[in-house]
C-alpha cells in the first residue's frame, strides 16, 4: 500500500484547511517527490480489451486531475490501470480569474470553472516523451484556446500534437467553462469536427479516439449524436463532463458557476450513460464518469453501459484509498454475480437505468 493510502486520513484536514486549487497544487507536488510502489495485481476477470488497448480493470483517472501531465506514473503507481491527463491546448493559458475551484463538503461535490488553464502543447508533449519508455496508458484530453480564430483546427492540432505519444486521444467538446465549446455537440459542427480529425487519421498513424460528452444533452439530440459517432468512427465516448445543473445541493458554494462534479452528478450522468448506450448498441464502447465514489456506484456504471470507468471528485474527499477498494469490489461484485468476467456486466441494466429520473 503507497504512503499517500496510509496517510490520507490524517493530511485530509490540513489539506482542506486551504482552498481547493491550492490544496490541489500541494497534492501534486506532493505526488512528485513520492517513491512510486507496484499495486497488487487486480482480479484477471477485470480486465478489458477495448480499442487495441489493454486494460488491467476498469478504472481509470479522468482529466483534470493532471492537466499538464506532471503526475502520470504516481496516478499509475496509486492502481489506477489508466491516466487521462489535460484538458491541454495548444498555446499555453491562464483560465478563468480566481477563485475558480470549490470543494462542496456537505455534497461530496467539487464546482469547478478553470477554464482550461494549462502549460500548452509543447510542455506535455516534453513530459509525455520523457516518461515513453515507462509504458502504462496514458490518453491525453485535447481542447481548444479560448481565444482561437480556429476552433476545429485546434483540436486538429492537439490529435497531430499527441498521435505518437499518446495512449488514445480524448475529443474535449463539453466543458462549461469555455464560451460555445459545448455547440461543437451540434450535428453539423460535430460532423466537422470529426471529418477534420479523421482527414489526419487517414494520413498518418493515430491512436484511438475518444469523445468527451455533457450530462446536459437534451435526450432528442442523443439520436443525432449517436449517429454522427458512429458514421466517424469514433472510437470510444466519455459520458460524462461536469454539469450545469444543481441537482440537490447543500452547501453555501451551490451557487458559483461553473461546472459540477461529484456524488450529485452521478444519477445524471448514469441515465445518460445508459442512453447513449442503448443507441449506440454496443458498437462502441463507453467510459463511464461521475459520481463515482464506492464500488457500487463503479458497478452500476458497468451495468449501465460502461465497459471502462473514470474519477476525479471522490479522491479529494476519500482520497486514494478508493483506487483499491472499488478495484477489490468490484471483483467482489462480479464473482457474487456468477460472471466470468466484468465485461458480461456491461449494459445489462441499461433499459433499467434509463428510465431512472436524472436528478
Amino acid at each position: 500500500m503507497s504512503l499517500a493510502r496510509n496517510t490520507f486520513p490524517f493530511i485530509r484536514p490540513l489539506l482542506h484547511a486551504f482552498d481547493a486549487e491550492t490544496a490541489h497544487r500541494l497534492t501534486i507536488a506532493a505526488m512528485k517527490l513520492a517513491p512510486a510502489f507496484r499495486p497488487a495485481a487486480p482480479a484477471p476477470e477485470l480486465a478489458m480489451q477495448l480499442f487495441g488497448l489493454s486494460f488491467a480493470h476498469p478504472l481509470g483517472l479522468a482529466a483534470g486531475f493532471d492537466k499538464n501531465g506532471e503526475v502520470p506514473d504516481a496516478m499509475l503507481a496509486e492502481g489506477m490501470s489508466f491516466v487521462e491527463v489535460g484538458t491541454v491546448t495548444p498555446r499555453p493559458q491562464q483560465g478563468n480569474p480566481r477563485p475558480r475551484l470549490f470543494r462542496l463538503s456537505e455534497d461530496e461535490a467539487v464546482i469547478n470553472r478553470m477554464g482550461f488553464n494549462n502549460e500548452g502543447h509543447d510542455a506535455l508533449r516534453r513530459r509525455l516523451a520523457a516518461r515513453r519508455a515507462k509504458g502504462g496508458i496514458v490518453g491525453v484530453n485535447i481542447g481548444a484556446n479560448k481565444d482561437t480564430d480556429d476552433r476545429i483546427g485546434d483540436y486538429v492540432k492537439g490529435l497531430e500534437a499527441f498521435r505518437d505519444l499518446a495512449s488514445y486521444v480524448t475529443v474535449n467538446i463539453s466543458s462549461p467553462n469555455t464560451p460555445g465549446l459545448r455547440n461543437l455537440q451540434s450535428k453539423a459542427e460535430l460532423e466537422a469536427l470529426l471529418g477534420r480529425l479523421n482527414e489526419v487519421r487517414a494520413r498518418k498513424p493515430s491512436p484511438p479516439l475518444l469523445v468527451k460528452i455533457a450530462p446536459d444533452l437534451a435526450e432528442a439530440d442523443l439520436d443525432d449524436m449517436a449517429a454522427v459517432l458512429l458514421d466517424q468512427r469514433v472510437d470510444g465516448v466519455i459520458v460524462s463532463n461536469t454539469t450545469i445543473s444543481r441537482p440537490r445541493l447543500r452547501s453555501a458554494l451551490a451557487s458559483e458557476t461553473g461546472g459540477l462534479s461529484g456524488r450529485p452528478l452521478f444519477d445524471l450522468s448514469t441515465r445518460m450513460l445508459a442512453l447513449m448506450y442503448l443507441r449506440l448498441d454496443g458498437r462502441i464502447p463507453l467510459v463511464g464518469a461521475g459520481g463515482i465514489d464506492s464500488a457500487e456506484a463503479a458497478f452500476a456504471k458497468i451495468e449501465a453501459g460502461a465497459s471502462l470507468l473514470q474519477i476525479y471528485s471522490a479522491l479529494v474527499f476519500k482520497g486514494p484509498s478508493l483506487i483499491a477498494e472499488i478495484i477489490a469490489g468490484l471483483a467482489v461484485k462480479s464473482r457474487s454475480s456468477g460472471l466470468a468476467s466484468i465485461a458480461a456486466a456491461v449494459g445489462r441494466q441499461a433499459r433499467a437505468y434509463q428510465k431512472r429520473p436524472g436528478m
